[in-house]
């Protein structure tokens, strides 16, 4: 049956990947986005498909509302929401001491008040109802702290616990919201690290399996996420990191 998806960060890396792969399964999918460029170049790509495309910042109150109003005006209530836009911050987003304020509020922005609007906005629908999925693009950087990425480091933790908030409050109405914590994943926000071939060899002397992560992997992983095979995942934060978390 098909069901509304809504899907931050939607017109790159792994967004794009999980609204086509929603796309393709024939749901409705909401594709939420600054990049109005990235965005026209999915509608274009999904041709026919039930798509609304929304031009926009999580971390802002009123672009949120505007697309779940869209979403729910033309689609329904949202049954799916994936909140998987990010940002490690600027160059001097980087230790305590050298992290800018500017560049701390803006990692803090994108990557917790975006998800909370998000969660907080969709979860009365989803309990009226009684049932949702939320899934968090969290992070390994959330269970273990990347050096040199405090900002980071901090909010994907703040993911984490923002989702295990949400199934201890509201597992009990049928909504389920997992955290998915990716090691180093290949895209568009890392491509200028792992095209340096020191770089690229020093991330995977730590990885056991010797292996950069792919866009692929992350989606096959929340698709059965979403999927009425993972109906007794809740709360959880799951690594797919190639092991690096097991050293």
């Amino acid at each position: 049956m098909s069901r509304v998806v809504l899907i931050t960060g939607a017109a790159s890396g792994i967004g794009l990947g999980l609204a086509l792969c929603f796309l393709d399964a024939g749901d409705r999918v909401v594709a939420f986005d600054r990049d109005r460029d990235g965005l026209e170049a999915l509608v274009e790509q999904a041709g026919n498909a039930p798509l609304i495309a929304v031009v926009g910042d999580v971390s802002e109150a009123a672009d949120v509302e505007a697309c779940m109003a869209e979403a729910e005006s033309r689609f329904g209530a949202v049954e799916v929401l994936i909140n998987n836009a990010g940002t490690a911050g600027g160059p001097e987003a980087t230790t305590v001491g050298e992290t800018s304020i500017e560049d701390f509020d803006r990692v803090m922005a994108v990557n917790v008040r975006g998800p909370f609007l998000l969660c907080r906005r969709a979860l009365p629908a989803m309990v009226a109802r009684s049932g949702g999925v939320i899934i968090n693009i969290a992070s390994v950087a959330g269970l273990v702290a990347f050096p040199a990425r405090a900002a980071y480091s901090m909010t994907k933790a703040a993911l984490i616990q923002l989702t295990r908030s949400i199934t201890v409050d509201y597992g009990r109405h049928g909504v389920r919201a997992v955290s998915i914590c990716p090691g180093m994943i290949e895209t568009p926000l890392t491509k200028w690290r792992l095209d340096q071939p020191q770089l690229r060899e020093e991330m995977l002397a730590r990885i056991p399996q010797r292996e950069i992560g792919t866009v692929d992997h992350v989606v096959a992983a929340v698709k059965f996420l979403a999927s009425e095979d993972a109906a007794y995942f809740n709360g959880a934060a799951l690594p797919m990191d190639g092991g690096y978390l097991a050293i």
